[in-house]
C-alpha cells in the first residue's frame, strides 16, 4: 500500500469518526512519512486533543516540530509527553522524548514526585497496573493472542484496556476494510494495536528475551 493510499484511508477514518484519536495519530504519522510536516503537525495535535494520554502522539509531534525548526514550540509538547509517558510506563516514547529534549538543549523533566504526577497505585489479587492508564485493572485470564505480542499485552495491560482496544480495532477493521486472510492487512491491524497501546516492537522483542 503506497503512502497516498494510507493517507486517504486515515483521512476517511477521521472524517467518519472525528473523535478517533488513533486515526488522527496514524494520519499524522503517514503525513510525516509523506514529507508533509505541516499536515502531520495538525493531525497529531488533533490526536492529543482527543486523547491526552497518547504519549506516542506527543513524541511524533515533537519530532515534526523540530524538523520544522520550531524547537521552542516543541519543548512544552515534549515535556508534557515525557511526564505522561513516565506516569503510564511508556518506556520507549519516554526515552525518545528525553533524547529529543536533550538534542534541542532543553531540560529533561524530573518525573519522580513531579507536580501533577501521582504516586502509582498498588495492584492486589487478580489485578495488574495497566500501562495505558497507570491504574490497577483486572488481569486477563490468558494472553489475548499467541506469540510475544500476546504475552506482552497480558503482562502489561488490563482486561478493561483490552476491551477498549477491541472496540477501537473493530473501527480500524471496518474503516480500512481489512481482510484477515491478507497477511498485509493482518500486519496493519497489529501495527495499529501496538501504536494504540503505546508500545514499540523493540520493547516487545526485549520483553520476550
Amino acid at each position: 500500500m503506497d503512502i497516498n493510499e494510507r493517507i486517504a484511508q486515515w483521512e476517511n477514518m477521521t472524517q467518519a469518526d472525528p473523535d478517533n484519536a488513533m486515526g488522527w495519530m496514524s494520519l499524522g504519522n503517514a503525513c510525516r512519512d509523506a514529507d508533509r510536516p505541516e499536515d502531520a503537525a495538525r493531525a497529531l495535535r488533533e490526536a492529543i486533543e482527543r486523547d491526552a494520554k497518547l504519549s506516542r502522539a506527543y513524541q511524533l509531534l515533537g519530532q515534526v516540530l523540530i524538523e520544522l525548526e520550531r524547537a521552542e514550540e516543541a519543548t512544552p509538547i515534549l515535556t508534557d509527553g515525557y511526564r505522561i509517558a513516565a506516569r503510564q510506563g511508556d518506556v520507549m516514547p519516554q526515552k525518545a522524548m528525553g533524547s529529543l529534549l536533550e538534542k534541542i538543549g532543553k531540560p529533561v523533566p524530573e518525573v519522580a514526585g513531579a507536580l501533577g504526577v501521582p504516586e502509582p497505585e498498588a495492584a492486589s489479587g487478580d489485578q495488574i497496573i495497566d500501562r495505558r492508564t497507570g491504574r490497577p485493572g483486572a488481569r486477563m485470564p490468558d494472553p489475548p493472542m499467541r506469540g510475544p505480542v500476546g504475552q506482552f499485552i497480558y503482562d502489561h495491560f488490563s482486561q478493561e484496556t483490552w476491551r477498549e482496544w477491541i472496540g477501537m480495532g473493530t473501527k480500524v477493521i471496518n474503516e480500512l476494510r481489512l481482510d484477515f486472510s491478507n497477511k498485509e492487512h493482518q500486519q496493519i491491524y497489529e501495527d495499529q494495536m501496538i501504536e494504540w497501546l503505546g508500545v514499540s516492537r523493540e520493547e516487545i522483542e526485549q520483553h520476550s528475551q
